[in-house]
């Protein structure tokens, strides 16, 4: 049976990645997406979000948006990493289509409670729209079948701040509320991440394929890979997203810890840090499972023949 699955996204180039590694994947069915604040603004990662599934025949799929800014942080976009559209050089047509009429934090809600099936929400950008909708109806928290979320830096360094990595640091507050809200919940932090690395020869690899879905790929991934080499000096780009959305039907991806996990939000350098409890100083139950090993050529290859047999399919419509 396909795992029915609603992503809470901003996308974002890595964001969009995993959109199409969602309609490329038979194990699952996507329901659903709500958008968030993040990469873009919301208006922006809502055409996106349209855009990407008309570009893959899939604008059935329903859209909506969702928080407009974080529940106390000023807004914090991220032009420089994604570009000023969220998509780097990619250019997409208008969508036709229009997101929905309901909120994101509600449209999770009422998935999350009406559905007869079990629901896996994957959510890779700020978690807002998330502790919006635990701030509503908090019997989500026992209804939602499992939670994945693409956050933190546990080990590693951040990408954001010198601790903090970005959807962490964008709503601190927001994390807070999910770490502590009960959900049964699996965490892909920077630590494992930062190990699964889209190369030039990844890229061309794809590019043998001629299809609107491989230029996009191209076009998009390539303004990340010069944020990534002249921010970071890694060649290549990370993309995080896609690895998240793929934990939910491939978990021998990572190795996993059971941890109590939190998030700083005090104010100062240490703002949006996640930390993990190794040694149970706090005396605390794990909170949530951390992915803290990882194969990623296992990854990689799972991700490039997914896309090419996407770009294939829709090539041959």
């Amino acid at each position: 049976m396909p795992k029915h699955i609603i992503l809470d996204t901003d996308p974002g180039i890595d964001d969009s990645l995993a959109i199409l590694l969602a309609l490329a994947s038979p194990e699952i069915v996507l329901d659903g997406i709500s958008t968030i604040h993040g990469n873009a603004s919301t208006a922006q990662v809502t055409r996106n979000a349209l855009a990407i599934l008309e570009l893959a025949k899939a604008g059935n799929i329903p859209v909506y948006a969702g928080c407009e800014l974080p529940l106390v942080q000023p807004s914090l976009l991220s032009p420089e990493t994604h570009g000023d559209s969220g998509l780097g050089y990619a250019k997409l047509s208008e969508p036709l289509g229009r997101p929905q009429l309901k909120h994101g934090s509600d449209f999770l809600i009422e998935r999350i409670m009406s559905s007869a099936e079990e629901v896996t929400l994957v959510a890779i950008g700020p978690l807002t729209n998330v502790a919006m909708a635990i701030r509503k109806e908090p019997r989500i928290v026992e209804k939602v079948k499992e939670v994945f979320i693409m956050g933190g830096a546990i080990r590693h360094q951040g990408n954001t701040t010198p601790l903090a990595e970005y959807n962490t640091f964008v709503d601190p507050h927001a994390a807070h509320i999910v770490f502590h809200s009960g959900m049964p919940m699996i965490l892909t932090p920077l630590d494992v991440t930062y190990q699964c690395i889209f190369l030039k020869e990844d890229l061309d690899r794809l590019l043998k394929i001629d299809s609107p879905i491989t230029k996009f790929i191209a076009d998009a991934t390539r303004f990340y890979m010069e944020f990534h080499d002249e921010y970071q000096k890694i060649d290549g780009c990370v993309i995080n997203d896609p690895m998240t959305l793929a934990l939910t039907f491939m978990p021998e991806i990572c190795d996993y810890e059971s941890l109590y996990v939190d998030v700083d939000i005090s104010t100062g350098v240490g703002l949006g840090n996640t930390f993990a409890d190794f040694y149970n100083y706090e005396k605390k139950k794990p909170n949530m499972k951390v992915a803290l090993g990882v194969r990623p050529r296992m990854f990689m290859e799972l991700f490039l023949e997914r896309m090419e047999k996407l770009a294939e399919s829709l090539s041959a419509r």
